[in-house]
């Protein structure tokens, strides 16, 4: 549990850095300032201090970790990019009907993502209609995805067991 007031005050004395937070959460360094000024403060660069510019009371005792953990992120994103990429499936194909309760490879990688295994890199033209599906999706999940969706169509077709 680390309140907010001891990791700000942390990041003040110069004990432990944003840098180190977000590696600690699983989180990019930009995320860490973000909920900092969603709590309400702001980064005074010429006393380095945080300022609470906020509306009372200040979370000084709110636990940091309930506000940037790796799985609460992950989370949103994987629910913002299903939903995303379900309504660009329908409206590109309305004849389909798309189920939320049918759970396939790609819903399973969206929320879960595997383990990276040692991959190849090849370079690929894509048309307008598929690219914007895979644009959606958060930039560490596009090879996942494009993995999975190619490896289900394998699959169906019977070149993959």
């Amino acid at each position: 549990m680390m309140l907010v007031k001891k990791m700000l005050n942390g990041i003040m004395m110069k004990e432990i850095t944003i840098k180190e937070l977000a590696d600690q959460y699983g989180v990019s360094t930009r995320t860490i300032q973000l909920k900092i000024k969603k709590l309400g403060y702001e980064w005074d660069s010429k006393q380095s201090i945080y300022r609470y510019v906020g509306e009372e009371p200040e979370p000084l005792e709110v636990d940091f970790n309930t506000l940037v953990s790796k799985n609460s992120k992950v989370l949103v994103e994987q629910k913002q990019t299903t939903s995303e990429i379900e309504a660009s499936i329908s409206n590109i194909n309305e004849s389909e009907s798309t189920s939320t309760s049918k759970v396939d490879a790609i819903d399973i990688l969206l929320q879960n993502p595997k383990d990276r295994s040692k991959r190849i890199y090849r370079g690929f033209y894509f048309d307008d209609d598929v690219l914007s599906i895979i644009d959606r999706v958060p930039k560490s999940y596009k090879s996942e995805l494009v993995n999975e969706a190619l490896r289900k169509v394998f699959k169906e077709k019977g070149l993959l067991d």
